[in-house]
């Protein structure tokens, strides 16, 4: 299956951080934004773990030992980039196939010593298959990505 450009997501997000606090930020402290809600196994999250390595994986472990990879690291090239598979599928289940999974792309943009633009974009969601516009719209709607990166910035704002 071809990579297409059929629908990508994109947002944006300016934090009170130099770029390097901003990059170490995302990929250290993934688990403190990301909702603990979003949850793919059958007892709540205990931590959410990014591995900051190519093959690595973002891992969410439950209080049962229980694991849930739900995305893999593809380039990682602190402080500037990331990105990650989006291995969740339309029915909100693990996608086993590499080929019937997304890529979200970070990019992390100085805007001074202290300011740094955090570019977000989900793409390739067509090739989730069938129903892949259910994908495209979870990520792109209020409980997507603008809350990971709302609670992202906070994050910032608590240590100001």
């Amino acid at each position: 299956m071809t990579r297409t450009e059929a629908m990508a997501v994109r947002k944006q997000v300016v934090v009170n951080a130099a770029v390097t606090q901003a990059f170490t930020t995302f990929t250290e402290r993934f688990g403190d934004f990301k909702p603990p809600e979003h949850n793919l196994l059958q007892t709540p999250i205990t931590e959410t773990v990014f591995e900051p390595r190519v093959g690595g994986h973002i891992v969410d472990r439950a209080a049962d030992g229980s694991e849930c990879r739900w995305a893999r690291i593809l380039a990682y090239e602190p402080p500037h980039r990331v990105v990650f598979s989006w291995d969740i599928g339309p029915q909100w289940q693990i996608e086993t196939d590499p080929e019937l999974t997304s890529e979200v792309e970070v990019r992390f943009v100085s805007e001074g010593p202290t300011r740094t633009r955090v570019e977000l974009e989900h793409r390739h969601l067509d090739c989730h298959g069938p129903g892949w516009q259910s994908v495209g719209e979870g990520v792109d709607g209020d409980q997507g990505w603008p809350l990971y990166l709302a609670r992202y910035a906070a994050l910032f704002e608590q240590e100001s």
